[in-house]
């Protein structure tokens, strides 16, 4: 096994190898000494490019070979140099299907490559963990649904699981076209944003999965952008460092006791220890070949696995906006919409307001939401589930999804979020809290409000009585608190609150304290 320092050496090389460009531009190294022009299998039969932007198409070639792109009306040439080549066809419009030829010159005597079923249309990167992974055919009465998935319109590309030590220019997969074969293993959350994005713009939706559950957002951030941060060096390396040492004490283990097992004739039934996830292992595997694809934006559903502890949940405070920065800078394509799903609830109702690391990771991905430009956020605290943390109605998530990059992305007039803690004011004895995102007016999903706890000065938070005044604010007291400082709303692993605006969306859980988090 490669020592830690091993193989970061090896990453770096790698890093100059794929050819990452200080503008965020991705080049992939030649895979060997290619005699012809080959391509990446992210563009295959059946993709989707991007519309209105500039499209980048990469491969690799014979040293001085011309290299010819024909789409649309457009027809791009370049050389190749050191085994690569990249053209840009720009201003693409939605259409489809069509046929895209790439031609060599005089050093190739090979036919065309020619890709079929080609669409131009909007294309999102979704990624994340088992909520995110979750297939169509496990969701809640999906049947219906999956027979009746055949759209032409939307077309899939699934990246396959794949842990690597340094990047990677290549995935083993192609684009598929969305029918009742296809969508029931693709992502239940993304096939549901794509059909009801698709139903409102009337153009072409491209979605490419990359997810893979239990896995914690470091996994998924360049290596090298982490390692730029201190903390993260001494936490996040840190820590899978002394990981990595406990797993290869326990597989040493695990292989003696099993030899010895196997030389008495004894059955052996021990599980073999698991790895550890390794910082920036999917990013090298899983998202690193797919950076330059030109795309609309990401969506995102992850957050469980920081959530082990108070510790970790603070640290997805910092950890999470640079998961966001750190894609951005390396597509180099400036702020690109960022759509994230808030933790659904999970595990015991809280009996007494308590703390809650869950609790401090949605106040993290609400954090990411004001603090970084073209960010949304999807409230899901009416579709959780105590007893499983993958709940099954998956429509909602991505229906809110959808209604978040049509605000966002395409700045359609429309409410996208739900009630967002906009101003507090202390009063004598209660709490004022002043709204946006309220569409018309703030509801109570039910006769009363619920899922407010206040506190006075000495920081215990006891449950409070809410009630709605006017179209945006809503007071917040209790008779056990005289001098009230604080609110917390849906701060708990499992929140029951049912703060809504009209449009039917909840509110975010949310806290006007700074307290150290316990």
């Amino acid at each position: 096994m490669l020592l830690t320092s091993q193989k970061i050496a090896l990453f770096a090389a790698a890093v100059v190898l794929c050819g990452y460009h200080a503008k965020g531009e991705t080049v992939p190294a030649p895979l060997a000494a290619a005699p012809a022009v080959t391509l990446p299998r992210v563009f295959s039969d059946n993709m989707v490019l991007q519309e209105g932007t500039s499209v980048p198409i990469w491969g690799w070639g014979q040293d001085g070979d011309t290299v010819t792109v024909q789409f649309q009306k457009e027809t791009v040439s370049t050389r190749v140099k050191d085994g690569r080549w990249l053209v840009r066809l720009g201003g693409l419009k939605a259409s489809g299907p069509e046929i895209l030829t790439i031609t060599t010159g005089a050093f190739s005597n090979r036919p065309a490559i020619v890709l079929t079923n080609v669409l131009v249309g909007e294309v999102w990167l979704a990624s994340g963990q088992s909520n995110m992974e979750f297939p169509l055919k496990s969701s809640f009465a999906a049947e219906g649904d999956i027979l009746k998935s055949a759209n032409p319109m939307i077309h899939l590309l699934h990246v396959p699981r794949t842990r690597l030590d340094w990047p990677t220019n290549d995935i083993s997969a192609s684009w598929t076209e969305c029918n009742p074969k296809t969508a029931p293993d693709f992502s239940a959350v993304e096939y549901y944003f794509a059909r009801d994005l698709q139903m409102a713009l009337n153009v072409p939706i491209g979605v490419i999965e990359a997810d893979w559950g239990a896995t914690p957002a470091e996994v998924w951030m360049q290596r090298e952008f982490l390692q730029a941060n201190p903390r993260y060096k001494d936490e996040v390396f840190g820590e899978w460092v002394v990981a990595e040492d406990n797993y290869e004490r326990s597989l040493a283990a695990y292989i003696k006791a099993k030899t010895e097992a196997k030389a008495k004739g004894m059955e052996f039934t021990n599980a073999v220890p698991s790895r550890p996830w390794e910082p920036g292992e999917l990013f090298n595997g899983m998202i690193a070949p797919l950076v330059g694809y030109a795309i609309k934006g990401a969506l995102w559903y992850q957050g469980e696995s920081n959530a082990g502890s108070a510790e970790e949940a603070w640290q997805y405070h910092t950890l999470f906006p640079d998961l966001i920065r750190n894609w951005r800078e390396v597509w180099g394509e400036g702020p690109f919409p960022f759509l994230l799903v808030q933790l659904a609830p999970f595990r015991p109702i809280q009996v007494a307001p308590s703390e809650s690391s869950w609790a401090s990771v949605r106040e993290a991905q609400l954090r990411a939401t004001e603090v970084l430009p073209n960010v949304g956020m999807a409230v899901i605290t009416d579709f959780g589930d105590q007893h499983n943390i993958h709940p099954v109605q998956k429509e909602p998530v991505g229906a809110r999804l959808a209604l978040a990059a049509l605000g966002i992305a395409y700045h359609e007039k429309i409410e996208y979020s739900g009630p967002v803690l906009k101003r507090v004011k202390i009063e004598e004895t209660q709490i004022v809290l002043t709204f946006d995102h309220v569409d018309g007016g703030l509801v109570a999903n039910g006769n009363e409000l619920t899922g407010f706890a206040i506190c006075g000065s000495d920081k215990k938070f006891a449950w409070a009585h809410a009630v709605i005044k006017g179209l945006d604010q809503v007071l917040v007291y209790s008779a056990a608190v005289e001098h009230p400082i604080a609110v917390r709303y849906g701060w708990a692993s499992y929140p029951v609150v049912n703060l809504c605006n009209k449009a039917g969306l909840p509110a975010s859980p949310f806290r006007t304290d700074d307290f150290e988090l316990q």
